[in-house]
């Protein structure tokens, strides 16, 4: 992949590899941050009413922000990808090469592909549903893992949380929520049975109990 606003030193466009990590180090973007402004994201491209494309926008802006990062959208042989930055890499909208020192601080998120944004968005909508009923029915406790699973759901994978397979659920549990999550003490020791409590309210049978 290129990136066409990244310029050397001297002034020139510069064609620069762009391997962004996909995971970023945890002391300059945290995975929260990242799983919130690609759902930001997906959400601002598909909303149609200014006010919400613009509260969209400046939620992102202001999650990143905090974390001294800024965001744009480069477009990669007609599929767009979402690249997030630190803002010390940028002069006038350009990216200074000469103010890099680690590639690996940048993330980029593939946008499209197999699933399209407004796909993603009846996933995440799908999602939200099933978080409301657990947290409705059972509680806040169970109602927050819910919502975690939903976050891993979408943004990992763009599906269902209630399709979601046995080495999956067992992903979110072992990697996911371990490094990315930090749930309370409450939400780790009922964490499993509220994983059943999402797909006994999507009426699915719970994938193997692998997880």
């Amino acid at each position: 992949m290129t990136d066409p606003d990244v310029v050397d030193a001297d002034g020139t466009s510069n064609q620069q590899d762009g391997d962004g990590a996909d995971t970023p180090k945890d002391t300059d973007l945290p995975r929260e941050v990242v799983d919130e402004v690609e759902r930001l994201t997906r959400l601002e491209r598909t909303a149609v009413d200014e006010n919400e494309i613009e509260a969209y926008e400046n939620r992102s802006d202001e999650l990143l922000d905090e974390h001294d990062f800024t965001s744009r959208i480069r477009n990669d042989d007609g599929d767009d990808v979402l690249v997030l930055h630190p803002e010390e890499w940028h002069e006038d909208g350009a990216i200074r090469t000469d103010r890099i020192e680690d590639i690996d601080r940048a993330v980029e998120i593939p946008l499209e592909g197999a699933e399209s944004p407004d796909d993603w968005e009846a996933v995440d909508e799908h999602n939200r549903d099933l978080v409301a009923a657990v947290r409705a029915d059972h509680g806040d406790v169970h109602g927050d893992n819910a919502a975690m699973l939903a976050d891993f759901a979408g943004n990992h994978y763009a599906k269902p949380m209630d399709e979601l397979t046995g080495d999956e659920l067992a992903e979110f549990r072992t990697e996911y929520v371990v490094r990315n999550a930090w749930p309370s003490e409450k939400q780790q020791n009922v964490l499993a049975e509220s994983i059943e409590l999402v797909f006994e309210a999507a009426t699915e049978p719970v994938p193997n109990r692998q997880f």
